[in-house]
Order: C-alpha cells, then sequence, then structure tokens
C-alpha cells in the first residue's frame, strides 16, 4: 500500500522559508507539485533558497520568495495578498518565522521577551487570520504551526521562547474548533533539538548562560534524549506534509512532539 498525498496542485505559503525547518518544508512541498510561497526578511538568503527550490525535479510547480518581517502587519497582508495575486489562491499555511533569545532570567530584558512574542506569537496569529477568510471561501484549509517543547515543557534558560510557544499551543487548540466548521484544519509540530542554524545559535547561548562549552552543552543534550539523536529538518518537513493531505483529514488542534522522546509526562 503506498501513501498517496494528493496534494498536487495546491498553494502554500512556508514563512521563515530560507533556512532550516522552513527550506526543508518547501521543499517538500514543491517535490509534491505544490506551488511554494517562502516568506523571510533577508533578501539574499531567500534568493538561495528559492535557487536550491528550483533545482528539484518538478512538473510545473512554481515557487517565489517575498520579503517579509512578520512583525509588522502590513507585510503580513503582503504576503497574503502577492501569493493570492500569484496563484489566485491559498490552500496551505506553515507558520515556521521565530526565534527567541535563550539566556538567564536576570539577563533578559522586556526586549527580549516583547520581540519573541510580537515576531512569533503574534506573527502566527496575523497569518492565520489574514489566510482564513480565503480558506472559508473554499471551504478547505490546512494550517501548521511549527512550535517547540519549551511550550510543554518550560526552562528556566529559555523563557521567551517556552512563553511563545505555550501561548501557540493554546491558540492552536483553541482556534481549531472554530475553524472546523470550515472544513480548516490547525495543527502544531513541536520540534525538539534540531540540526538547523537557529538551533547551533540557541546551543552558543545556552551554552553561554550555563558557563559551559558548546560542545559540553551538546553532549548534555544528546545524552538527555532517550533517542541519542537530534532531529533532522527534514523529519519535521516529512509530518507536515502528512498534516497538510488529506492522510489527516480527521486530525485538527493536535501538537504533535517530535523530539526523540525528550518531553516527559503527556
Amino acid at each position: 500500500m503506498s501513501l498517496e498525498l494528493n496534494i498536487s496542485g495546491k498553494t502554500a505559503i512556508v514563512t521563515g522559508g530560507s533556512a532550516g525547518i522552513g527550506l526543508a518544508t518547501a521543499k517538500a512541498l514543491y517535490s509534491e507539485d505544490v506551488n511554494v510561497v517562502i516568506a523571510a526578511r533577508n533578501q539574499e538568503r531567500l534568493e538561495q533558497a528559492v535557487f536550491d527550490i528550483q533545482s528539484l525535479p518538478t512538473t510545473g510547480t512554481k515557487i517565489i520568495a517575498i520579503s517579509a518581517d512578520l512583525t509588522k502587519a502590513e507585510d503580513v497582508e503582503k504576503v497574503v495578498s502577492t501569493t493570492i495575486e500569484q496563484f489566485s489562491k491559498v490552500d496551505i499555511l506553515i507558520n515556521n518565522a521565530g526565534s527567541a533569545r535563550a539566556g538567564s532570567f536576570l539577563e533578559l530584558s522586556d526586549e527580549a521577551f516583547l520581540d519573541a512574542w510580537n515576531l512569533k506569537l503574534l506573527g502566527y496569529i496575523r497569518l492565520v487570520r489574514a489566510v482564513v477568510p480565503h480558506l472559508k471561501k473554499q471551504s478547505d484549509g490546512r494550517i501548521v504551526n511549527i512550535i517547540g517543547g519549551a511550550g510543554r515543557t518550560p526552562r528556566p534558560n529559555f523563557l521567551p521562547g517556552g512563553t511563545s510557544n505555550a501561548a501557540l499551543l493554546n491558540f492552536t487548540r483553541g482556534i481549531s474548533k472554530e475553524l472546523a466548521l470550515d472544513n480548516i484544519r490547525i495543527n502544531a509540530i513541536s520540534p525538539g533539538l534540531t540540526d538547523t542554524e537557529r538551533g547551533k545559535t540557541l546551543a552558543i547561548q545556552n551554552a553561554q548562560s550555563l558557563g559551559i562549552t558548546v560542545d559540553e552543552y551538546k553532549a548534555q543534550a544528546v545524552k538527555s534524549i532517550p533517542l541519542g539523536k537530534i532531529v533532522k529538518p527534514e523529519e519535521i518537513a516529512a509530518l507536515a506534509l502528512f498534516l497538510v493531505s488529506d492522510l489527516a483529514a480527521s486530525i485538527t488542534g493536535a501538537e504533535i512532539q517530535v523530539d526523540g522522546g525528550t518531553t516527559p509526562g503527556v
């Protein structure tokens, strides 16, 4: 039995699509003949991402990039309106743009919290609000919020990110019931330690806050993972594809953890 995703011909927006999990997901969607719009702040990295994605085999799928700062409501609207102008529809939203600083609580300013909340928490909410009217028109839509394990298992040296993630889990579960009335599914993926540039930056910040070397921090982190390995971005991308396909037609308001068994409890 082969698993057919049946998402060919759909149009997806992927935020934070120029690197890491976002780029891996954009590549995976493109390879399934989905038109992809990637949004990120750095124009040079966006151009490189488009070049990399276009090198993949496809049957006429299109990829476009939009430079956007998702802390700005007008840029969120630009991403969605440009998608509609180019493809006349949007079917899939992958919310992935967001970052937060790691560090000791007493060393973090208000700005560290506000920056994380404005980019990730409000950025995700703004994108959902912007795409939902278009999804309602077609009585179909699929949204995946890439969140993170710190929303369920708080870490004292990652509170800006953890508070954002916890709020996004609440938002995802809460809004799922309203969106379900229009056959719009929204789910969350919470990656653990992942092999991305962002993951490397967090490792440096965490090591500094703990007063140890980066290698020592990485060794401790891997040791704490029952499966003993760091998550690959492609693993998150594969799960995102499943969640936006009809194979997951009865899944909404769910969070799936991809962390090698790290998260304790339920």
